[in-house]
């Protein structure tokens, strides 16, 4: 029962904090502004941030997080499958780490509940970085820069916990606020344009919000890929990959089964979806459209569905993210 009330305190709050803003963001939206990056520890941030480029983390010091994370590619690295260590190509499409702690579990097929599990994944996986923290940890000792700054940031100093928290800490301030749909959803009307703003009224009718809400705009359910029409049958050359959460659960109900991406910052994270089938920000809509949606739309609400999408870049540190 005490647990119970304790969630209903914590709901309670977080709902006054969103209606304690500008009166516009309570406008029966399914959309809601992404919020500014709470930063109490800017020491373990930075280190974080460190750590995340450092390619020591790798097998002969090849790559680092930000080699298929890069800040200056939205967050991921423009290519269909990654390249981790000793030029190996991985199976599926890396996301976005832009917003990810905003993700309700981590990795396509939602294997991480939460970062800190998530952290350990690519650092031991043999096609990415083929490492471990122990090793890690042993280097990152040699280095005085890294002890003096680890001893700055937590009590117990350089430990692989740490080093583990420490990358989370960055991880989770990469949020991208203040994009002008979030400045629109403040109250600014000024801030995107009537074919945006129909664009938004026709993501809404034709349904894509029903998986794409929230703050994330997505990345808080499961959804099947192929609701309306079998995609893996009509691409063809299934493989293990694509069997999404079954690969987890092993359950029937959940091959095929995906966490639904966050739209945020969408213009600049192609290739699309876990395959990477789709190039183009058009295709990816038409796409999804067909086998989520079941409809053929015209190619002028795709165009304006588009130009919404757009809306959602955001900011970091203040500055609009670009592709470079």
């Amino acid at each position: 029962m005490k647990k119970t009330c304790i969630i209903f305190i914590e709901f309670t709050f977080i709902v006054l904090s969103c209606t304690s803003l500008k009166a516009e963001i309570v406008l029966n939206e399914p959309i809601l502004p992404i919020p500014e990056p709470e930063i109490i520890f800017p020491e373990q941030v930075e280190l974080g941030r460190l750590l995340f480029n450092d390619v020591r983390l790798s097998k002969g010091a090849q790559v680092s997080c930000a080699s298929c994370h890069s800040l200056k590619m939205g967050g991921a690295d423009g290519q269909k499958v990654s390249t981790g260590v000793n030029s190996q190509k991985g199976p599926i499409n890396s996301p976005t780490v832009f917003n990810s702690s905003l993700n309700f579990r981590q990795f396509w097929n939602g294997r991480a509940e939460n970062l800190m599990e998530q952290v350990d994944g690519p650092i031991a996986n043999p096609k990415e970085m083929n490492f471990s923290w122990q090793q890690a940890i042993e280097i990152i000792r040699q280095d005085p820069f890294y002890a003096e700054k680890f001893k700055q940031a937590y009590a117990d100093g350089l430990t692989i916990l740490n080093m583990r928290k420490a990358i989370v800490k960055y991880e989770e301030s990469l949020l991208t606020p203040n994009g002008r749909f979030d400045q629109y959803l403040r109250g600014n009307r000024a801030a995107i344009t009537d074919d945006e703003l129909k664009g938004y009224a026709l993501f809404k009718q034709y349904g894509c919000i029903s998986c794409h809400q929230g703050v994330a705009v997505g990345a808080n359910l499961y959804q099947k890929f192929g609701v309306f029409g079998d995609y893996f049958a009509d691409r063809g050359n299934v493989t293990e990959v694509d069997f999404g959460r079954f690969l987890i659960t092993k359950k029937e109900r959940d091959r095929f089964v995906f966490k639904v991406p966050s739209l945020r910052n969408v213009e600049l994270t192609a290739p699309y979806f876990h395959d990477a089938s789709q190039d183009q920000l058009e295709g990816a809509v038409k796409m999804m459209m067909k086998y989520q949606l079941g409809r053929i739309p015209k190619e002028n609400n795709v165009r304006l569905i588009v130009q919404f999408l757009k809306t959602l870049t955001g900011l970091y540190k203040g500055e609009v993210i670009t592709e470079n």
